[in-house]
């Protein structure tokens, strides 16, 4: 239904979220599902491009939904700095601004506010800051943030929490983590207060974000408290911050287990290929990462072997596709030479032509993931891609997206996925 024509509460679909498969594998927690939005359905285990600007970077709408995404992100601390929330909810609402027919979900900005080190300063009622734009002051409080949240008007919509940094004491954690939870309850209070609507009318979904760090007894303690606020969904987050991959995993393990089974569970800013299948493995459902768009942008391209930078000279005269393995329109149609030629020479499509390349090779894994989820094959899967994700002979050096040496079944990667902007 175009989006003119959904102007009433009543004409929009509630959220729901239905477990459709479950693994019947020893130690896979992993599980396929339906998650329904006003604006769309999505099959899970997903992954949500981050369009933190009212943008996924180099991508078209059109290029997305042709993809078969059906949901990506915006960031409440970008947009209210700039166009700002008013302006948005003016232009009926983040989808018809950035003319994008698919769900929305939008981060509470809280991961973005307390990296502006020296730019921010917390207190009980919220966190004051200054643009990195212009030096401007800005007062972040629960109820503030979920009226923006509420005016860009996202079909999921997260509550406002701080991000612990890592490394941090445990009395820091706990302090961060139990702040979170004040947050989440006066956001949840405003959320209801509202009628759990945007105000273009259709319901939003809120999530409550779990904090604690790598400390199990407050990753714990933190899910079963927000469990309690019986939210459509949850998300686990703070992490991918520096902490090794074993005690990402280990939190992530004790965090799902203790979130609701029939709630959908978000593991925010993860990750690489890796991660997002040691995640799913556990239990997680969605996931979002600024690695294949932002790596993308600097040449390097995710493939079925490994990750490659298209600016090494071994490229200059390789007439075979980015990855023999995909069929996406990049593939089908570029070489790597020339996609090398691109970038030597600054030529935009460069990127675009890698950023729609990464987007695709994220969005097949997830089918790929899904359909072994549903036939009992997981396991399988998971040490296939992991021995060839790692056999593409490169000389690249970016250890954001490349293989630290770990043996099978230790698999460590540095992950660089979070970014301010």
């Amino acid at each position: 239904m175009p989006l003119s024509e959904r102007t009433t509460p009543a004409n929009w679909p509630s959220f729901s979220f239905q477990v459709t498969d479950t693994s019947s594998e020893p130690g896979v927690r992993g599980r396929c599902g339906a998650l329904t939005l006003p604006h769309a359905t999505v099959e899970t285990p997903v992954f949500m491009p981050v369009g933190t600007q009212a943008t996924v970077k180099a991508m078209t709408p059109e290029e997305l939904a042709e993809i078969g995404f059906g949901i990506i992100l915006g960031n409440t601390y970008h947009l209210h700095l700039r166009p700002g929330e008013e302006l948005i909810a003016r232009a009926g609402g983040l989808h018809r601004y950035q003319a994008w027919g698919g769900a929305l979900l939008t981060d509470s900005g809280g991961y973005q506010v307390f990296s502006l080190t020296g730019l921010r300063r917390i207190g009980a009622d919220g966190v004051e800051f200054q643009s990195h734009i212009d030096g401007s002051r800005h007062l972040f409080t629960p109820e503030s943030v979920m009226q923006i949240e509420r005016d860009i008007g996202a079909d999921i919509v997260m509550a406002f929490d701080e991000c612990a940094p890592f490394p941090c004491a445990h009395e820091y954690a706990r302090e961060a983590m139990e702040r979170t939870h004040r947050w989440a309850q006066r956001c949840v209070a405003e959320y209801d207060r509202v009628g759990r609507l945007a105000t273009g009318g259709w319901p939003q979904a809120l999530f409550g974000i779990v904090q604690g760090g790598v400390y199990a007894d407050l990753r714990e303690e933190s899910a079963e408290f927000l469990a309690g606020l019986d939210l459509p969904g949850y998300a686990i987050g703070g992490l991918a911050v520096g902490e090794e991959s074993s005690a990402r995993n280990e939190t992530i393990a004790a965090t799902a287990a203790r979130l609701p089974g029939a709630k959908p569970r978000y593991l925010m800013g993860v990750g690489t290929p890796i991660d997002i299948l040691d995640a799913v493995q556990r239990g997680v459902d969605m996931f979002d990462c600024v690695l294949p768009t932002r790596n993308a942008r600097n040449a390097q391209v995710f493939t079925a072997r490994g990750v490659l930078n298209m600016r090494n000279a071994q490229y200059n005269e390789d007439f075979g596709p980015l990855d023999a393995n995909c069929d996406c329109a990049v593939c089908k149609r570029h070489t790597r030479a020339y996609v090398r030629h691109l970038f030597r020479a600054n030529e935009m499509l460069g990127p675009r032509l890698t950023t729609y390349h990464n987007l695709y090779f994220y969005h097949n894994l997830m089918r790929r993931i899904r359909e072994s989820l549903r036939h009992g094959t997981f396991s399988a899967f998971y040490r296939s891609f992991v021995h060839d994700y790692r056999q593409e002979p490169d000389d690249s050096d970016s250890p954001n997206v490349r293989g630290q040496g770990a043996a099978p079944g230790d698999f460590r990667e540095i992950v660089g996925g979070k970014e301010l902007k």
